[in-house]
């Protein structure tokens, strides 16, 4: 049987990105055949995090594939319906909102638009600041969208930073496993 086709595509939260990119070794380690994306903020931001170049080629290394990380790379993905899902982790709350409103002038938005007029899913792990103030109204419209599945998240840091919900990175898998199969795992909200 050929392995399932799943575009990866990562958002600048770029303190998740260790935990996302367990994430795609486990995914590779599954059997899944991944092609990765970044947006320009993830491609090309040097953090305290680490720096782009390293996370690409370790991304690249582990999905044996180059990062699509521009919108003509991208932009096929509608008319060749290449992939089987598409995960956006992390999903900062710019590209929420950039989804939720139709708007696709990045890769990932358009990666998102493209992939979801063939009727596959997208699964998405939040990962934003903003997500229980500002963000709050375009989690609920993707709620509610139709090939749209959330990974679980939770309160970032309720203290500190009280309206901050980052997704339960570990879950991925199984959330895409459930989504693959037109069904949202459960609960949402830990």
């Amino acid at each position: 049987m050929e392995a399932l086709k799943i575009g990866f595509a990562m958002c600048g939260s770029f303190c998740t990105f260790e935990r996302v990119v367990k994430q795609i070794k486990k995914l590779k380690d599954l059997g899944y055949d991944l092609l990765p994306i970044m947006s320009c903020s993830a491609y090309t931001t040097d953090t305290r995090f680490g720096k782009a170049e390293t996370f690409i080629k370790r991304i690249e290394n582990i999905c044996e594939a180059s990062v699509l990380h521009t919108l003509t790379q991208v932009e096929p993905f509608g008319p060749k319906a290449i992939l089987d899902a598409l995960i956006v982790a992390p999903c900062t709350g710019n590209t929420t909102a950039k989804i939720a409103n139709g708007i696709s002038d990045t890769p990932v938005s358009l990666a998102v638009k493209a992939h979801l007029r063939n009727e596959r899913p997208v699964i998405i792990a939040v990962s934003s600041n903003d997500a229980l103030s500002a963000n709050a109204q375009n989690i609920g419209k993707l709620l509610n969208t139709r090939n749209i599945f959330f990974v679980p998240f939770e309160q970032d840091d309720a203290e500190k930073k009280p309206r901050s919900i980052v997704a339960v990175m570990e879950q991925i898998p199984q959330t895409l496993d459930l989504a693959l199969k037109g069904n949202q795992i459960q609960p949402i909200l830990l």
